[in-house]
């Protein structure tokens, strides 16, 4: 594919290993003013190399390997400050719970944690751009609605990506009885090296033999489909594009067995754990709310769960208990940690709830949106879960009352997950929670 992903998340992991190593000869360099010798180089090479492995899982946890670190590079300094301030922490952990390799680098990680961040900011925001510069290819846009403007900006103001949409003609009021000429015509004078185009709008079907011939027997350009190239930037279907029939090629209604068994068993060991773990918590939240307004500590809720049947998920109560829609001070507190939603493991144990999945919704709401947005109840075809797919993208989610628009843009999240539903996406948005609870930028 065009789209560079791959190849940059490929990239920036190897050269952050290689700048990693770099920082450690670095370190030993000037922490003894000599050049490390291969025994003295290989005493600590050892044990970093097990620290390397959980230092680039941290890069990842802090958004160092998405696709907009390549485009923000004003956050970088920081994001790597703060990811590498982490690394050394667990550096000094690591070295002081597993003494085996008899060495106690105190100075020498406050000198490479100064090193480290230096060398990989200077990577990232310098060498790494030009490795990736390059001529981007001049390319046509043909499809409709607001995914296209959506698309085309995207595209055409960021550099990463190694092609320019030129031309973007929206298929509303395009001409089809034309649109091969105009196809043939712009191709030709404007040295168009891709078509990126709606093969689901009926006008494309019409030039579908023009697009064969110049793709396949003349290799005049390339072509990529819209859906295809959206969902992969954007990391969300296009609502615009569904129907009933997207469903029936898109989405696997038969049971992943193996995935769904692995599922419920991680469910199942991590409620257990992590709510044993959590039970000296309880007493402290009681005495708290208590103290409070002398409320009940726990509130039941009524959501919509798998197959549209109803379940009662449990929190620790942050609502005050004389006026209704007012927080409480501990209640603030509950919300900013997350620490509300910890009675919500037991949901997890009993099956009503998933770690990963669709967030729950409320019955009315649920009514509401399934009136007004199409499809919305395929979001009941997956179990719901603590954290998922639209809670870790969605910067705008509905928070109190109904909100159609926000709903849309989360239901375009929750569609790209159950369409591509694994064991390593579901990996992958745990580790992304992750990030999201140490930030409090909510769920």
């Amino acid at each position: 594919m065009i789209i560079r992903r791959k190849k940059e998340r490929i990239m920036l992991f190897i050269g952050d290993i290689i700048f990693f190593i770099t920082a450690l000869w670095l370190t030993l360099f000037l922490r003894y003013f000599e050049i490390p010798t291969i025994t003295v180089f290989y005493s600590h090479i050892i044990p970093f190399s097990f620290l390397f492995i959980v230092w680039i899982i941290v890069f990842f946890i802090a958004g160092l390997y998405d696709k907009h670190t390549v485009i923000l590079k004003r956050r970088l300094p920081s994001i790597i400050l703060n990811a590498q301030i982490v690394n050394i922490v667990i550096a000094a952990m690591f070295f002081f719970f597993i003494p085996y390799f008899g060495i106690t680098p105190k100075t020498n990680l406050f000198i490479y944690l100064f090193i480290s961040f230096v060398i990989i900011v200077f990577w990232r925001i310098y060498l790494f751009p030009l490795i990736e510069s390059g001529k981007r290819q001049n390319a046509l846009l043909m499809a409709s609605g607001n995914e296209m403007i959506e698309l085309k900006e995207e595209v055409n103001n960021n550099a990463r990506y190694n092609f320019y949409f030129k031309f973007a003609l929206d298929l509303d009021t395009a001409d089809k009885e034309a649109l091969e000429e105009y196809l043939r015509k712009c191709a030709k004078e404007n040295n168009i090296s891709m078509v990126v185009a709606d093969t689901g709008n009926e006008k494309i079907s019409s030039v579908m033999p023009f697009l064969y011939n110049s793709i396949f027997i003349q290799s005049r350009f390339k072509f990529l489909d819209f859906q295809k190239m959206y969902e992969n930037i954007f990391d969300r279907v296009p609502l615009s594009f569904v129907k009933y029939n997207w469903f029936l090629s898109n989405v696997q209604w038969l049971p992943k067995i193996t995935h769904d068994l692995v599922k419920r068993f991680v469910d199942v060991v991590f409620s257990i754990v992590f709510g044993i773990l959590s039970l000296p918590v309880y007493p402290l939240v009681f005495l708290a709310v208590k103290l409070g307004d002398k409320g009940p500590l726990f509130i039941i809720q009524e959501r919509v769960g798998r197959d549209n049947r109803p379940i009662y998920i449990f929190k620790f109560r942050s609502m005050s208990i004389y006026e209704r829609e007012k927080i409480t001070k501990i209640g603030g507190i509950l919300r900013r940690t997350r620490i509300d939603e910890l009675p919500q493991l037991w949901n997890v144990l009993k099956g009503d709830l998933s770690l990963i999945g669709p967030r729950p919704e409320m019955p009315r709401f649920a009514e509401l949106y399934e009136k007004y947005i199409p499809y919305y109840n395929i979001r009941h075809f997956v179990q719901p879960g603590l954290s998922g797919w639209a809670q870790i993208h969605h910067s705008k989610p509905p928070k109190f009352g109904v909100g159609y628009d926000e709903t849309k843009e989360k239901l375009s999240y929750d569609i790209y997950y159950i369409k591509n539903r694994s064991l390593l996406l579901d990996f992958y948005i745990c580790l992304k929670t992750i990030k999201t609870l140490f930030l409090r930028s909510g769920l």
